[in-house]
């Protein structure tokens, strides 16, 4: 699967993912792109999954114009060595055989 790490997350994180094709919204050239355009770039790009610290996005957003499915990590701090105890829950749901589409929040 293609997921994309939003700014706001620790581009480590992308190593706890190794089955899957990760990139950061800096490796793509998307730095400040606001969510609405971020979600339509990422469909336009074949990606299935956001992995986000924004725990606004989800009522921002109307998702039942994406097929993506959005994993909003809930944590005290966004630090990789707290966040990175929340990929067993998100490799659980990418191991699916059907990703559900919309936010998806994992809580630490």
């Amino acid at each position: 699967m293609r997921l994309l790490l939003d700014e706001n997350l620790p581009k480590r994180l992308k190593l706890d993912f190794p089955e899957h094709e990760v990139f950061t919204v800096r490796d793509k050239g998307w730095n400040g792109i606001k969510n609405g355009e971020l979600l339509k770039l990422m469909l336009a790009e074949g990606f299935d999954a956001l992995l986000t610290f924004d725990k606004n996005l989800q009522h921002q957003q109307n998702f039942s114009r994406y097929t993506l499915a959005v994993f909003v990590l809930s944590a005290p701090i966004n630090q990789y060595k707290v966040l990175t105890g929340l990929s067993p829950i998100i490799i659980k749901y990418l191991a699916a055989s059907t990703l559900p589409v919309g936010p998806i929040v994992i809580q630490g």
